[in-house]
Order: C-alpha cells, then structure tokens, then sequence
C-alpha cells in the first residue's frame, strides 16, 4: 500500500494541518511538499536537522518509520512518550511497522516510569501489540501499581489487565486476581482470566 493511502499516515497529516492553521492561521509550503516526498535522506535531514518544527519531525519519523528505516527509532519513541495521545498513537502505528527488536524494551521502560505514568497507556497497549519477551513482566509490573481504587490513572491499569488477557500468558494470573476486586477493573480481569493459556 502506498503511504499516501495509508489511514494513519492520511489521518495525521489532516491532524498537523489543523494544527498549523490554529497555530498561525496558514500552511506553509514546505509542509505540502514534505507530506509528498518520499526521499529518505531528505527525511532524515527534516529529522535530523536543528530548528525543524514538531509537525516536520513527526511526518519525517512517521514516513522512515513505516518504511523500515531505523533512523526513526529514536524520533518515535520521543514521540510515543509525548503528552498528545493522538501523536503517541502515530508512533505507536509506525513502531510496529518498523520492527526494531528495541521497540519493545524502549516501551516497556516507558510503561514502567512512574514519574511518566499520566503518558502510559500507549506504551502499554504498545506492548500487548508487540508480544514481546518483555510484555507480560512490564504490564504486570504497571497493573501492580494500579490497584488502589483511588488511582486517578486506572486507565493504563485497564489497558494491562487487556493486554494481558489478550496476550494469554499464565504468569499474569496473580496480577489479574488481584485485579479483581476492584470497581473498575475487575470485570475485564474476570475475561482476560479465561484467555490465559494453562499451558504456559
């Protein structure tokens, strides 16, 4: 599938469209023709370079990213780490895409920094993607610390009690009865219990 056909890649260029016209009131040429190009060494100069705007990082990342260059790597885990949901969704599209065996530990450290935890959830979900050696120990590390009935980020603690269920690894069984008794996620901890698989 061509990039310019790709949802993701369409969906975010509308979203830093919006964004430069709320920002300055016009798009800038160099935007369109960043959009357009598909030259790699050009992108990693956008990426590269000092003084680029976010919106030129993030098209450049994106574009590398979902075209298997790992010179993206960094530039979307920055991003996966980023107080916008919808620009850590992006770097969590084009991570998977572009298959670097760091992905995964660069998300689970990020799931797990507590000091980071109001960005948490995209790493999470993130790791039940990637079915890595890593997922199960760091989302069952986050469910832990999720578990008080007053935790303001139950959220990210829903997002594991998923991507343990979906990932159906029998270790998760202690996190997941603990889980149970409370409000908000005890009914999707009673369903990921009956996904874990007992023969592992």
């Amino acid at each position: 599938m061509e990039i310019s056909e790709d949802p993701e890649f369409c969906s975010m260029i509308d979203r830093l469209r919006d964004e430069i016209e709320n920002d300055t009131g016009e798009v800038p040429e160099a935007f369109t023709e960043l959009a357009a190009t598909r030259d790699r060494e050009e992108l990693h100069r956008v990426l590269t370079a000092s003084g680029q705007p976010l919106w030129a990082r993030e098209i450049a990342a994106y574009v590398l990213g979902v075209g298997g260059d790992p010179r993206a790597f960094e530039a979307l885990v920055l991003l996966l780490n980023h107080r916008d949901p919808e620009r850590c969704v992006t770097a969590a599209h084009a991570l998977v895409r572009l298959g670097d065996p760091r992905t995964a530990r660069a998300a689970a450290a990020l799931a797990t920094n507590e000091l980071r935890v109001a960005y948490a959830l995209l790493p999470v979900r993130l790791l039940a993607e990637l079915r890595a050696p890593e997922s199960v120990p760091a989302l069952i590390t986050v469910l832990g610390r999720r578990l008080r009935t007053d935790d303001p980020h139950w959220r990210v603690g829903l997002a594991c009690v998923e991507g343990l269920g979906a990932l159906g690894d029998a270790r998760a069984r202690p996190a997941l009865e603990a889980a149970l008794p409370h409000p908000r996620l005890g009914a999707e901890a009673r369903r990921s219990l009956t996904r874990l698989d007992p023969g592992r």
